[in-house]
């Protein structure tokens, strides 16, 4: 098991998250919490970045559409950077992969 770190930061173009560890039923409304926290504006983009993610469960995966839901209620963009493979597979066999913005690359400053 991998605790789970949420760390949020300004970037330009509006708030990153960055999830280390598991994402699970446990641990799921600790990333709603800190979403929801968020002071998101119109045209910006939201970015969870994945690249610490180790497990993701459907609950997890739930907390990621509520993230997308405050995005869109906020008329804000939302992203997910270096999805790891085996939570890729899972979005794209429910069709989430059609419903967020995926980047290859994560977010995180080097250095």
């Amino acid at each position: 098991m991998h605790p789970l770190k949420i760390t949020t930061r300004e970037a330009v173009t509006g708030p990153v998250v960055e999830i280390n560890g598991d994402l699970d039923y446990e641990t799921a409304p600790q990333l709603r919490n800190a979403l929801s926290a968020l002071a998101l504006e119109p045209g910006q983009c939201l970015v969870l970045d994945l690249g610490g993610l180790k497990f993701c469960d459907s609950s997890g995966i739930a907390a990621m559409i509520a993230g997308h839901n405050l995005a869109r209620a906020a008329q804000a963009e939302i992203a997910l950077a270096a999805v790891p493979p085996d939570t890729l597979r899972i979005l794209r066999i429910v069709g989430l992969d059609h419903v967020f913005t995926l980047r290859p690359g994560s977010t995180r400053k080097t250095g």
